[in-house]
């Protein structure tokens, strides 16, 4: 018996094998899991070629958490697959270029609302499309990188990512009365295509290098996937509201 056996989870955010993601679904399945992956638009191709990779194959469903149609479309999408689920994973961020790289004064309301719309706010509208499939009992699970301080060049997805921290708060105090847990797993930096966008993603890896008292391999997302499949398990039942730190300690450490 797995940790996940008997359960159907949705996997967002799946665009290469280096991403956490993409370990979260692998891990899911070989704990038993029936894993649905989303995408949309021009990175389907991308989420269907690395969906080949995963020990099984995993359907599809076409998602773009801010179109509403698709979200309105989700619950019979996924019922073509699974009658219900038992956990979400929500790996979704974007803030546009103007938005990083320390531009942080100069960016307008436009490229900010971008970044909170895609990074926080779809926290709340994936979770309340999903809120239907749920059958007795759910765990969502979003993926978050530590936004008590302002770090070199994050700028507004700093802020996004903020917000994404209370959002899951107020989700947690909301959905627990349908038993549903709302947990965010703050991994350290992984080198994935989404740390790619960052403009001196270096300097993360050298904060990293320096700080954490346990060894941190960018390069390797299995510790933070191992995190989310434990929360989307039975083992963390009355764990909701919470925030997961799988970052080599270094949250914990002072200058």
């Amino acid at each position: 018996m797995g940790l996940l056996t008997g359960k159907n989870i949705l996997v967002t955010g799946v665009l290469t094998d280096a991403s956490i993601a993409f370990h979260i679904a692998r891990i899911a399945q070989e704990e038993g899991a029936t894993v649905l992956l989303s995408s949309y638009g021009r990175v389907l191709s991308l989420t269907t070629r690395i969906a080949g990779r995963l020990p099984n194959p995993a359907p599809i469903i076409e998602l773009d958490v801010t179109n509403q149609e698709h979200l309105d479309l989700l619950q019979s999408r996924v019922r073509e697959h699974v009658p219900h689920l038992d956990g979400v994973v929500h790996s979704i961020g974007f803030a546009p270029e103007a938005a990083l790289g320390g531009n942080f004064l100069n960016t307008t309301w436009e490229d900010v609302a971008t970044a909170m719309h895609v990074s926080a706010y779809s926290l709340k509208s994936l979770s309340m499309a999903c809120v239907p499939l749920f059958k007795d009992s759910a765990s969502i699970v979003g993926l978050d990188f530590d936004a008590t301080v302002a770090w070199p060049k994050y700028d507004w997805m700093g802020v996004a990512k903020a917000a994404l921290e209370s959002t899951s708060r107020y989700l947690a105090r909301d959905l627990g009365p349908k038993n549903i847990r709302v947990n965010l797993i703050a991994a350290g930096p992984i080198r994935t295509m989404a740390a790619k966008s960052i403009p001196g993603f270096d300097e993360f890896e050298k904060v990293w290098n320096e700080r954490a008292p346990l060894q941190w391999d960018v390069t390797d997302a299995v510790p933070a996937a191992q995190g989310a499949v434990a929360l989307l398990s039975d083992w963390f039942p009355k764990t909701t509201g919470e925030i997961i730190h799988v970052d080599g300690g270094v949250h914990a450490m002072g200058a």
